[in-house]
Protein backbone atom coordinates (compact mmCIF):
# COMPACT_ATOMS: atom_id res chain seq x y z
CA UNK A 1 0.00 0.00 0.00
CA UNK A 2 0.71 3.81 -1.15
CA UNK A 3 1.25 5.26 2.28
CA UNK A 4 2.92 8.73 1.15
CA UNK A 5 0.17 11.32 1.10
CA UNK A 6 -1.76 10.08 4.25
CA UNK A 7 -2.26 10.40 7.97
CA UNK A 8 -0.33 7.72 8.63
CA UNK A 9 2.78 9.69 7.38
CA UNK A 10 2.10 12.84 8.78
CA UNK A 11 2.14 11.06 12.10
CA UNK A 12 5.16 8.98 11.18
CA UNK A 13 2.86 6.15 11.87
CA UNK A 14 5.36 2.99 10.94
CA UNK A 15 4.31 -1.08 10.86
CA UNK A 16 6.53 -3.25 12.24
CA UNK A 17 4.36 -6.30 11.82
CA UNK A 18 1.59 -7.03 9.37
CA UNK A 19 0.06 -10.59 9.85
CA UNK A 20 -3.24 -12.15 9.66
CA UNK A 21 -5.42 -11.14 12.91
CA UNK A 22 -2.54 -9.07 14.39
CA UNK A 23 -0.75 -5.74 13.12
CA UNK A 24 1.73 -4.17 15.24
CA UNK A 25 3.29 -0.26 14.43
CA UNK A 26 5.28 2.45 16.22
CA UNK A 27 4.11 6.33 16.46
CA UNK A 28 6.55 9.26 17.40
CA UNK A 29 5.90 11.31 20.57
CA UNK A 30 6.50 14.74 18.59
CA UNK A 31 5.81 17.94 17.78
CA UNK A 32 2.98 16.12 15.25
CA UNK A 33 1.52 14.14 17.89
CA UNK A 34 1.49 16.32 20.74
CA UNK A 35 -1.58 18.39 21.89
CA UNK A 36 -0.52 22.58 22.80
CA UNK A 37 0.70 21.08 26.59
CA UNK A 38 3.36 19.09 25.47
CA UNK A 39 1.42 15.79 26.10
CA UNK A 40 0.61 12.93 23.42
CA UNK A 41 -2.57 13.97 21.55
CA UNK A 42 -5.44 11.75 22.21
CA UNK A 43 -7.14 12.14 18.97
CA UNK A 44 -3.41 11.26 17.64
CA UNK A 45 -3.63 8.31 19.60
CA UNK A 46 -7.11 6.78 18.54
CA UNK A 47 -5.64 7.72 15.05
CA UNK A 48 -2.97 5.31 15.58
CA UNK A 49 -5.76 2.63 16.66
CA UNK A 50 -8.19 3.12 13.97
CA UNK A 51 -5.07 3.17 11.44
CA UNK A 52 -3.46 -0.32 13.00
CA UNK A 53 -7.12 -1.33 13.07
CA UNK A 54 -8.11 -0.58 9.37
CA UNK A 55 -4.89 -1.95 8.21
CA UNK A 56 -5.58 -5.22 9.84
CA UNK A 57 -9.00 -5.28 8.69
CA UNK A 58 -7.55 -4.82 4.99
CA UNK A 59 -5.76 -7.36 5.44
CA UNK A 60 -8.22 -10.24 6.24
CA UNK A 61 -10.84 -9.07 3.00
CA UNK A 62 -10.64 -9.44 -0.23
CA UNK A 63 -8.99 -5.99 -1.51
CA UNK A 64 -10.08 -6.79 -5.32
CA UNK A 65 -14.13 -6.89 -4.18
CA UNK A 66 -14.79 -5.50 -0.84
CA UNK A 67 -13.29 -2.49 1.08
CA UNK A 68 -13.23 -1.32 5.07
CA UNK A 69 -14.47 1.58 6.68
CA UNK A 70 -14.38 2.64 10.63
CA UNK A 71 -17.64 2.26 11.87
CA UNK A 72 -16.96 2.86 15.75
CA UNK A 73 -14.15 3.53 17.79
CA UNK A 74 -13.90 4.14 21.20
CA UNK A 75 -10.69 4.52 23.87
CA UNK A 76 -9.12 4.96 27.35
CA UNK A 77 -6.81 7.08 27.84
CA UNK A 78 -4.57 5.66 30.68
CA UNK A 79 -1.57 7.64 31.04
CA UNK A 80 0.33 10.86 29.81
CA UNK A 81 3.34 10.61 27.51
CA UNK A 82 5.56 13.60 26.71
CA UNK A 83 8.19 12.11 24.35
CA UNK A 84 9.72 8.76 22.86
CA UNK A 85 7.47 6.28 20.84
CA UNK A 86 4.14 4.44 21.65
CA UNK A 87 3.39 0.97 20.22
CA UNK A 88 -0.23 0.15 18.88
CA UNK A 89 -0.99 -3.76 18.88
CA UNK A 90 -4.20 -4.41 17.30
CA UNK A 91 -5.72 -8.04 17.37
CA UNK A 92 -8.84 -9.13 15.66
CA UNK A 93 -11.80 -10.02 17.91
CA UNK A 94 -14.40 -10.52 15.87
CA UNK A 95 -14.45 -11.08 11.76
CA UNK A 96 -17.84 -11.03 10.12
CA UNK A 97 -18.79 -11.13 6.64
CA UNK A 98 -20.07 -7.34 7.19
CA UNK A 99 -18.20 -6.55 10.41
CA UNK A 100 -14.34 -6.50 12.22
CA UNK A 101 -14.09 -5.79 15.53
CA UNK A 102 -10.43 -4.90 16.43
CA UNK A 103 -8.83 -5.01 20.23
CA UNK A 104 -5.79 -2.30 20.00
CA UNK A 105 -3.58 -1.20 22.88
CA UNK A 106 -0.84 1.49 22.96
CA UNK A 107 1.83 1.21 25.32
CA UNK A 108 5.03 2.99 25.57
CA UNK A 109 8.99 1.63 25.88
CA UNK A 110 8.54 -0.10 29.30
CA UNK A 111 5.33 -1.71 27.88
CA UNK A 112 3.14 0.41 30.05
CA UNK A 113 -0.47 1.23 28.94
CA UNK A 114 -0.67 4.30 27.40
CA UNK A 115 -4.33 3.83 26.10
CA UNK A 116 -6.92 0.96 24.92
CA UNK A 117 -9.73 0.90 22.11
CA UNK A 118 -11.99 -1.27 20.62
CA UNK A 119 -12.47 -0.18 16.69
CA UNK A 120 -15.75 -1.58 14.70
CA UNK A 121 -15.06 -1.89 10.98
CA UNK A 122 -17.58 -1.96 8.35
CA UNK A 123 -16.70 -4.37 5.07
CA UNK A 124 -18.51 -3.03 2.11
CA UNK A 125 -18.28 -4.40 -1.17
CA UNK A 126 -16.35 -1.70 -3.78
CA UNK A 127 -18.29 -0.23 -6.30
CA UNK A 128 -17.25 -0.82 -9.59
Amino acid sequence: MDYQNTLIRALGIEFTILGKGKVVATMPVNENTKQPFGYLHGGASVALAETVASVGAGGLIDLEKEICFGLEINANHIKAKKEGVVTATATVLHQGKSTQVWDIKITDEENQLISVSRCTMSVVPKKV
